[in-house]
Parts: structure tokens; C-alpha cells; sequence
């Protein structure tokens, strides 16, 4: 174990400690502070340096347990586990946003079929009868684990080629081709994994998984990208912000 963490508590602040402690915690593992397999400080050392009570530190802990960030092994202590990747509900591409956060994502490209799509598909991107799309299947890693399996269907005028998806982001793809996104329509939804799923992502059949169905317009208004991906849910979660009307 390295230095001890560097925490700041606001003792006046109308938050509790533990959540203020939760918090800092949270964040040096998301930012690469603490790393995956990293032993943390155990609860009464903690305590007596924060001047904090044993219970308050052990509910912060508990919660980094509960999300998790955290691990209590017998005989080991409390370690750092790999941490959930954590995307905020914005219009950008998974692969930017895990690049951004040095997550180091790769991608390896599952299947690419052109053809006539089927009757949703082509409602979704408001495509003349007869009209072709690319569909792509790709899955999605970060820093060596699977993270996401994603099925992209774009009108074949614009699709990339194969090559591109496995060096880069779609969206990375499609700006390259002068293709700026500009709004999207997306639900965001849960469902069980099949055996197929759990096999690619490295989870056991049945397992939760997040969903995400997106269809993408650009600057014209002409949609240029229906998806429909999902995620495991013990390694990925949206952030949302919501405020009063």
C-alpha cells in the first residue's frame, strides 16, 4: 500500500462525513489515484487519521463495497477493484469517452453485413423500401476486460470501413466523412443476458445488463445511425443530472 489518501472533510458542510469521505474515495479510483488490486487503509487507521468514528468510516466504506469499487477479502483487507466505468447521458461515443477518461479502449469488430434492413431498422433511419445499410456488431473493451456489445446499422452511403471500427470510434469514423451528429433520440433500458451475450462479456447467463437504443440525426435533420448496445452492469452505469422546473 502507498502513501495514505489525501482527504478533505468539510465539517460544517450540511453533508454527512461518511458521503464526503464515500466521495473522495470514489473519486481516486475512478481518476487512477488508487488502482485495481491496490490495499486500501483498514477502517481504524482510517478513523484515528480523519479523526472520524469507526462507524462513519465503515459506512463509507461499506457503500464503496456496495457499488463495486471496493472488496473486503479475509486475511487481505479491503482492496481496490476494477472500477465501473461511468459515462454521463450525453451525445458522445463510447469509445471517445473511455479514451478521454485514459481507459484504454479497443475494439474488436464481430461482424459487418450489407443488406436491405429489416422493417424497424429502416423506420428508424427513414430509408426508402429497397434501401441498404451496413450493419455492424462490434465488442467493446477497456483496459483488457469487455465492456460492451453494440449493434450499429448506418445507411451504406455513410458507413465506414471495417478497418476504421477496430482503430477507432464510429462517430470518430463518421465526422471523418463530414458527418456532424447533432441530436439524438435514445431509451435506455435493462434486460438478462443470453448465453451468447454472457459468453462475450465475460458474465454468467442471465446476468444484468444495461441497454441503450440510440438513432442519431445530423446538422439536416436526416438520420444517420441506429444502435442498440448493451453494457454489464457490474462494470458500467449512466450519470444523469435532474433539476427542479
Amino acid at each position: 500500500m502507498g502513501a495514505p489518501l489525501a482527504v478533505e472533510l468539510d465539517r460544517s458542510s450540511p453533508v454527512p462525513l461518511y458521503f464526503q469521505l464515500a466521495q473522495t474515495i470514489e473519486n481516486a479510483i475512478i481518476g487512477g489515484e488508487l488502482a485495481p488490486g491496490d490495499r486500501f487503509e483498514n477502517e481504524l487507521a482510517l478513523a484515528k487519521r480523519l479523526n472520524l468514528s469507526r462507524p462513519t468510516t465503515r459506512r463509507a466504506i461499506q457503500e464503496l463495497v456496495d457499488k463495486g469499487l471496493l472488496v473486503r477479502k479475509r486475511g487481505v483487507g479491503t482492496q481496490v477493484v476494477q472500477s465501473a466505468v461511468h459515462r454521463p447521458v450525453e451525445l458522445t461515443s463510447l469509445f471517445d469517452d473511455l479514451a478521454r477518461a485514459g481507459q484504454s479502449p479497443t475494439t474488436k469488430l464481430l461482424d459487418y453485413q450489407v443488406s436491405v434492413p429489416a422493417e424497424d431498422v429502416a423506420a428508424e433511419l427513414n430509408l426508402q423500401p429497397g434501401a441498404e445499410v451496413a450493419s455492424i456488431r462490434r465488442l467493446r473493451s477497456t483496459n483488457g476486460e469487455p465492456l460492451a456489445l453494440m449493434t450499429n446499422h448506418i445507411p451504406v452511403d455513410l458507413a465506414p470501413d471495417p478497418e476504421e471500427l477496430e482503430a477507432h470510434g464510429l462517430y470518430h469514423a463518421l465526422r471523418a466523412r463530414g458527418v456532424h451528429i447533432r441530436l439524438a433520440r435514445q431509451r435506455i433500458g435493462a434486460k438478462a443476458a443470453t448465453k451468447a451475450e454472457a459468453s462475450l462479456l465475460d458474465e454468467k447467463t442471465g446476468a444484468p445488463l444495461l441497454t441503450m437504443n440510440r438513432t442519431a440525426f445530423d446538422d439536416s435533420g436526416s438520420a444517420v445511425e441506429f444502435g442498440s448496445h448493451c453494457y454489464r452492469a457490474s462494470r458500467y452505469y449512466f450519470d444523469t443530472t435532474v433539476v427542479d422546473r
